[in-house]
């Protein structure tokens, strides 16, 4: 049936069209601006679309360049290890995410399922610390790696959140809740504990938002820049986010290489934007669910 057209309903696309463009145009310039030349830059602020575009921008940031040709195509000749940064990137991301799933989903089935004393004053302060915001923390966990030594080493960088986000918690103890507890009571009857029950049954159940909460997990810790920043100092830790900012003081003369730094952050958000596009419809459906069960 053909859905009769209202103002309401034309004025409510009319708003989310100008609300997508707005926050699509960010960026769609730093897009534009990574296929300007250097040169041209200043000189053709005003236009929608660069003159002249050109791929050299991408090519000095993943080293295809010599030092010669970066400096003549208008490069400062700051350079930045952009296979190593993204490999860094990658095994943070991918350590946090498979770390926090797995120990979150054994929180919220106790939660969910498991009786014992204080286990309701224990949801409560995992709800409690949703309402912390994230920096309040991150000097006294800067102090703790720094005495434990863990400074520009993998384990000092994934320490804070590699166990458990409460948000994470929350999000699998909500799934866990619905699952019917009939399943778990015939699983008793065949003599399986609560570690068989949770493993061979409770997971294979909870795939689809086990995948979303990584899914998550790895987009938050890939676009990281705080934390890294202050950790992972080293060339063999530091991570994309934080290699970005300092390749944009890096330069020796007084204004950064805006394209090259553009460039570099185009190629920075690809992965992540693939990984959404294909997997975007399943995490809106899995979240829309939790809040409604």
């Amino acid at each position: 049936m053909r859905t009769r057209s209202n103002p309401g309903r034309i004025a409510a696309w009319i708003f989310l069209g100008a609300a997508l463009l707005i926050t699509l145009f960010p960026f769609y310039w730093m897009v534009r601006t990574a296929l300007t030349p250097a040169r041209g830059l200043f000189g053709d602020s005003s236009s929608l679309l660069p003159h002249s575009p050109t791929l050299v921008n991408f090519e000095r940031v993943l080293g295809l360049t010599t030092d010669a040709e970066a400096r003549a195509a208008g490069g400062t000749g700051a350079r930045i290890d952009f296979l190593l940064y993204l490999r860094n990137s990658i095994i943070y991301s991918v350590v946090i995410a498979v770390g926090q799933t797995l120990f979150c989903a054994m929180a919220g089935y106790a939660l969910a399922r498991l009786r014992f004393r204080g286990r309701e004053a224990v949801f409560a302060l995992v709800i409690s610390a949703l309402t912390v915001p994230p920096i309040f923390s991150l000097l006294p966990n800067f102090v703790l790696v720094k005495s434990l030594g863990w400074l520009d080493t993998w384990q000092g960088m994934v320490a804070p959140t590699l166990l458990m986000t409460p948000f994470a918690v929350f999000f699998l103890r909500q799934f866990f809740l619905s699952i019917p507890r009939e399943i778990e009571e015939a699983a008793i009857l065949d003599g399986a504990g609560v570690w068989r029950q949770f493993v061979q049954l409770i997971l294979p159940m909870t795939r689809g938002p086990l995948f979303t909460i990584g899914l998550i997990t790895a987009v938050n810790s890939w676009k990281d820049y705080l934390w890294p920043l202050l950790v992972g100092r080293d060339d063999d830790t530091r991570l994309m986010t934080a290699a970005l900012g300092v390749f944009q003081q890096s330069g020796p003369n007084t204004s950064p290489d805006w394209t090259g730094l553009m460039a570099a952050s185009v190629l920075t958000v690809v992965p992540v934007l693939l990984v959404l596009l294909l997997f975007g419809r399943r995490l809106v459906q899995s979240i829309s669910f939790t809040g409604i069960k």
